[in-house]
């Protein structure tokens, strides 16, 4: 990896270094007593910027954040990225005491996550999730599209009874028009929504929300134009590497993705959150059945029906019941009555009787050893995450189908790590430890992909060179110069993160564990003069 030492930031006096001093003069008159160096690290681009740091102040031990300074860092920014023409960047700007200082830019392969600088080798890479492994719904279509039809004008019918007045709804859309879209999604409509569509576009703008649980129908443009937002997954490595779906209710209806290209909106709450026909459910599911999918459904969609037939189905019925209001002229429905289902989430201290539902644990801020004994009445836990918190056995994991474990170990033992011998689910690890740790029995799990060492003892870290299908490795910048010094890389990492080190120190290394085509921008210089 090459070295650009700031002409590419347009120099000293050009708007970089302009904005690079009212950035280092802010820091510097802000500064608590005593402090020997600042940091500040920024995400730039797309319009947005977001910075984190503090300062660095011996022998105290409180946290010394940087003043608030969005306009001078968010003009750095903006004039880095133009200067060095990468759409988005990550900088980090060092100083000290004395004025000097030193800015280091390169393009968004690094980013900073969990106070530690992460790079990604390969930007096309995904890892897999659960639901791409579940078995295929083999079910017909539930949906009837004559049934669909008569059911809707009997629900406009009743709406205006009701009302005292009909609602207006646009023209249908023509079957070019249904053909077109359908050809820009690259999948058919199922057969009673299409059916919709040629009764009418979606719904006129004045009357929205015709009582879809509190969703818009949507127009065949909208539909389209919204149609690649639900094939999203999880964003990035920071948040996505340990993270997973839960499965919805009924179980094994709905394949556990974060999104998924056969998912179709067709209603709306203009937030990001969609109702949407699902074309390739999971074995208990039937295609077109309706699920909500979208921004706050990343941990698991939701299930409403087995098609649109049926959904308005239960329109028909929640009308019947008389669940609804009027409410400024425009009737509104309830939310949709699923079945009672208990808790899938347990958040803080681990109850003595914790209720089978639960799929994912947060165990926080516990004084003692956690008796993790209690989980095993959860026969669907799939995350288990122990924060600011430890335990001493984790023998109860080794009959529960966890996929993501994060634990801190009070014994390191030789045989602590016995109970993931050979476990099946794992696919993500984080460990920490005070004693040093045998990691051997990670030569047995076969899909670990994902694992987290920073903050273990590792009697021997060799180890993880065996580890073929290990896509992403954080680990300590010593620990990663053994594994080099050692020739112990895992082969098929996609992203690591390596924790202690600087910007520069981590692309430094990053470029020993594979070849980077970039190069660093760089500035230096003291407050009353810029250099180059």
């Amino acid at each position: 990896m090459g070295e650009n030492t700031g002409a590419g930031l347009g120099g000293p006096a050009g708007p970089v270094g302009q904005a690079l001093r009212s950035v280092v003069e802010t820091i510097v008159a802000k500064a608590p007593a005593g402090w020997s160096e600042a940091t500040l690290t920024c995400t730039a681009g797309g319009g947005g910027h977001s910075f984190s740091g503090g300062y660095a102040v011996p022998d105290s031990l409180s946290a010394h954040h940087l003043p608030v300074m969005f306009a001078e860092v968010g003009g750095l920014g903006k004039t880095v990225v133009a200067a060095s023409g990468w759409e988005r960047v990550t900088l980090e700007v060092r100083c000290r005491p004395s004025g000097t200082h030193e800015l280091v830019v390169f393009p968004d392969i690094v980013s900073l996550e969990s106070g530690a600088y992460q790079i990604v080798f390969d930007a096309d890479f995904r890892l897999p999730e659960a639901g791409d492994l579940q078995e295929a719904g083999t079910a017909a279509p539930a949906g009837d599209p004559e049934l669909a039809v008569a059911r809707f004008h009997e629900y406009m019918r009743r709406r205006a009874d009701i009302l005292g007045r009909p609602e207006p709804l646009p023209p249908p859309a023509s079957e070019a028009e249904i053909v077109e879209a359908e050809r820009r999604i690259g999948r058919p409509l199922p057969a009673d929504l299409r059916a919709l569509y040629s009764i009418a576009d979606g719904e006129a703008v004045d009357y929205r929300y015709l009582g879809l649980f509190r969703y818009g129908w949507m127009s065949l443009k909208d539909l389209v134009d919204s149609y690649p937002f639900l094939a999203l997954r999880l964003p990035g490595w920071g948040i996505g590497w340990d993270a997973v779906v839960e499965d919805c209710d009924p179980p094994e209806t709905v394949r556990r993705c974060s999104g998924h290209p056969d998912r179709v909106p067709f209603g709306t709450r203009e937030d990001g959150n969609y109702l949407a026909v699902d074309l390739a459910p999971a074995r208990n599911g039937r295609p077109g059945q309706v699920i909500a999918a979208g921004r706050d459904f990343h941990d698991g969609a939701g299930y409403y029906a087995d098609s649109v037939t049926s959904l308005l189905g239960g329109l028909l019925e929640m009308l019947d019941a008389g669940a609804y209001e009027i409410r400024d002229g425009f009737l509104v429905l309830g939310y949709y009555p699923h079945p009672p289902s208990g808790p899938t989430k347990s958040v803080g201290q681990l109850p003595g009787e914790i209720p089978a539902s639960v799929q994912i644990a947060h165990i926080n801020n516990a004084e003692r050893p956690i008796d993790l004994a209690p989980l095993a009445a959860c026969p669907n836990l799939r995350l288990l995450h122990l924060n600011r918190c430890s335990t001493s056995d984790l023998s109860v994991i080794r009959k529960l189908p966890v996929e993501s474990l994060r634990a801190t170990l009070t014994d390191a033992r030789s045989d602590a790590l016995a109970p993931l011998e050979g476990h099946r689910y794992l696919s993500a690890l984080e460990l920490a430890t005070e004693d040093e740790i045998d990691i051997a029995i990670l030569r047995t799990m076969p899909n670990l992909r994902g694992l987290d060492l920073s903050r273990a003892v590792v009697r021997d870290l060799t180890v993880v060179a065996d580890l073929r299908e290990l896509r992403f490795l954080v680990l300590q910048d010593r620990q990663w110069e053994l594994l080099l010094e050692r020739d112990c890389v895992p082969p098929a990492l996609a992203a690591a993160r390596i924790a202690g080190a600087s910007l520069a120190e981590t692309m430094a290394l990053a470029s020993r564990l594979q070849p980077l085509e970039v190069e660093p921008l760089r500035l230096t210089g003291k407050l009353d003069e810029l250099i180059e």
